[in-house]
């Protein structure tokens, strides 16, 4: 066993063993008992000469390559939504791209794909009006369409912005979802995720603001697959669960709770659309086949794990979890750099990540212990630590 001194949570230098055992990266079929959706994130372009404070550029390979490490392992990749950084760092124009890169890509390969429709073509400014926010989501479905991708209908800063009542949510998706094509997927995100968000659905009050959802989803139910809520509260994903019309699902977004969410109780289960399945990738497709073959005992034994490490990834401010899936896919060899978009790398500590590499190798998921502990240490001299 690989032994390296990591800074403890006082700073001290502290001898560590590495102990996991990696789950093996087999190609798996899709989950059958599931639908199970990966967020996927981006990787930078570390070379690429642009203001990382105001422009994106992206390793076009390096990303696409990601989604086909998902899709191997029978996931479905969630595109452009948060986990890509949306809304921070990740443009609209090179989300355009990203989506119609991905889908075709998608197409090629076989793999599930849904991707993220949203209003951040729009400026959040004086004037905007809910017209201007119908406008912006119609636009995003109509490209998302013509590429031929399922539509997740994420959550608009802007439609927050302008919302003055329960009602006026109410309109804007009664518009959307009246000219959709094919069923979507609705993303109730929480503000612990996107402090702009506050008071989605017109309500700060969480059960009020699921009776607007709930009411929605209840006129357009055919043209609504499922609703993904990201709000770390699996008792209020129950029983919003409980209360879906008949053919709709639940997509579970709760990175805190996934495990017994998904596997479900006496009243039912959720499906998976979740940003950390991004960073357990292998783990996540080896529980989901013991599902399938009713073997709960393994499908806790594999997550069980896992939690501590989303639950250290997601920690407040929940918003840059993206950078722990980012450090833990260059600590696997996804990618040859630990850079992001946008710089967001830096908006955790080096505290952090040598917690994250602790809880990801007692995890099995450090697909190569040699690698990781080579990558760690890289990490370690770059922060000046001896």
């Amino acid at each position: 066993m690989m032994q390296l001194r990591l800074p403890g949570v006082n700073g001290r230098m502290e001898s560590y063993r590495m102990s996991g055992t990696p789950i093996p990266v087999t190609p798996s079929a899709p989950p059958q008992s599931r639908v199970a959706f990966a967020a996927a994130h981006v990787v930078a372009d570390p070379l690429a000469p642009v203001d990382p404070s105001s422009a994106c550029a992206l390793d076009w390979d390096a990303t696409l390559a990601f989604r086909r490490h998902l899709w191997q392992l029978g996931l479905r990749v969630a595109e452009a939504m948060d986990t890509a950084q949306r809304g921070m760092g990740l443009d609209y124009a090179t989300t355009r791209e990203l989506i119609r890169r991905s889908v075709a890509e998608a197409r090629a390969c076989g793999g599930g794909i849904a991707c993220g429709a949203g209003t951040d073509q729009l400026d959040v400014r004086p004037g905007l009006t809910l017209h201007d926010v119908v406008q912006a989501y119609e636009a995003q479905c109509e490209w998302i369409e013509a590429a031929g991708g399922q539509i997740i209908l994420m959550a608009s800063r802007a439609l927050a912005a302008v919302a003055q009542t329960p009602d006026d949510y109410a309109r804007v998706y009664d518009a959307v979802l009246s000219q959709v094509q094919e069923p979507v997927i609705l993303h109730w995100l929480g503000d612990m995720f996107d402090p702009a968000l506050s008071g989605y659905w017109g309500h700060s009050d969480a059960l009020a603001a699921m009776e607007v959802c709930l009411d929605v989803i209840r006129r357009h139910a055919p043209k609504v697959d499922g609703v993904k809520i990201s709000l770390l509260d699996d008792s209020l994903e129950v029983e919003m669960r409980r209360r879906l019309p008949a053919g709709v699902k639940m997509y579970t977004g709760d990175d805190f709770h996934y495990a017994h969410l998904i596997a479900g109780d006496d009243h039912g289960f959720s499906h998976a659309l979740l940003g950390i399945f991004d960073a357990i990738a292998p783990a996540a497709a080896r529980a989901l086949g013991a599902l399938d073959h009713g073997d709960l005992a393994t499908f806790h034994q594999v997550l069980a794990p896992t939690v501590p490490l989303s639950r250290h990834i997601f920690q407040a401010p929940t918003r840059f979890y993206k950078a722990g899936v980012v450090f833990l896919a260059w600590l696997n060899g996804h990618q040859n750099h630990f850079r992001m978009v946008g710089g967001m790398e830096s908006m955790r500590s080096v505290l952090h990540y040598c917690e994250l590499f602790r809880l990801a190798d007692q995890a099995g998921l450090l697909t190569d212990p040699e690698r990781a502990a080579r990558r760690m240490g890289l990490l370690l001299e770059t922060a000046g630590v001896a």
